[in-house]
């Protein structure tokens, strides 16, 4: 049976199992328990509630056990029958844990998105090829999801995803370019949305800073003419179009340097199998969204720590 104080005497298993070492997880615990306690105490106080609060079966594990359990499962996305192996719970008990401790971390995956702070001193070396680019600037990308196959025809168009050959969910994430830190997460869409068509929709480029500039991949031609700062690679138009030219290549690969953060960030979100494996949640975009929230809560913990050595 697993248990925290089990898996954290094996360090290497923890990590692999939460993609936190043990001291982020007690500081994500930090961070939770307070929200845990207000929303167990507000979904006991509701009117419907038929037991006095107190009375019922208790918990079979702790409330650092169900946080633990939900983060392996974000993290890993066994199925509640596995779960439940693993921790001695049955499956339906499994699922009740996870309803209750994933809005939580969900709220404080929220909490820790927010925009860079525009005072902040940076120390970074521009590349003169894309100088033009301020040095204070977000990085944009999305990162897309295999979800079940529609089974009326009329929805699966939706959901069909040309880029990935597959139906998907789409999510759009911003970083911070200096940390990685991220910054922003939308709404999850279905798969057929294009990157700019998510990206206007949204409203990201009404919220930033004036000086902040936003920074996209090829998918992103015309964010120029969206914000004064919008910048995305050169891009040849067309087959019949001319090649790029050596500079339009070397300021792409200057380019590329920039923007390499987000693909770091994204692998670190990816690396949770919740957001890689064939979603099993019927296409529910609300449950994508707060999944996607859930995790970057753990990568914004991750990176926090890390920098910070």
């Amino acid at each position: 049976m697993i248990t925290y104080t089990r898996l954290k005497a094996h360090g290497n298993v923890f990590v692999k199992m939460t993609g936190l070492r043990p001291r982020e997880f007690d500081a994500l615990l930090d961070a939770v328990l307070p929200r845990f306690a207000d929303a167990e105490t507000r979904r006991l106080k509701r009117t419907e509630h038929q037991r006095a609060i107190g009375g019922g079966d208790k918990a079979d594990l702790s409330v650092r056990d169900q946080i633990l359990l939900t983060v392996i499962w974000l993290r890993m996305y066994p199925t509640h029958d596995v779960l439940g192996f693993l921790f001695d719970v049955s499956q339906p008990t499994v699922g009740r844990y996870i309803r209750h401790v994933l809005p939580v971390l969900e709220r404080a995956g929220q909490a820790s998105i927010r925009l860079p702070d525009p005072g902040r001193k940076r120390r970074r070396k521009l590349p003169d090829l894309v100088k033009d680019i301020p040095e204070l600037a977000v990085v944009v990308d999305t990162f897309e999801q295999a979800v079940q196959r529609p089974k009326q025809a009329a929805e699966r168009a939706a959901w069909y995803s040309g880029k990935k050959r597959a139906h998907t969910v789409k999510t759009q994430v911003v970083v911070d370019e200096n940390t990685g830190w991220l910054v922003d997460v939308s709404d999850s869409v279905e798969g057929r949305s294009a990157d700019i068509t998510l990206l206007r929709q949204l409203g990201l480029l009404s919220r930033l800073p004036p000086d902040m500039a936003c920074i996209g991949d090829t998918a992103y031609q015309g964010i120029a003419k969206l914000h004064h700062l919008g910048f995305s690679p050169c891009k040849r138009l067309g087959k019949n179009a001319p090649l790029l030219s050596e500079e339009q290549i070397a300021y792409n690969h200057a380019f590329a340097c920039r923007r390499i953060i987000v693909e770091n960030t994204i692998n670190r979100l990816r690396s949770f199998q919740s957001l890689t494996q064939r979603d099993r949640q019927h296409r529910s975009t609300r449950n994508h969204h707060a999944r996607t929230c859930a995790v970057a809560g753990l990568v914004n913990c991750q990176l926090h720590h890390r920098l910070a050595l």
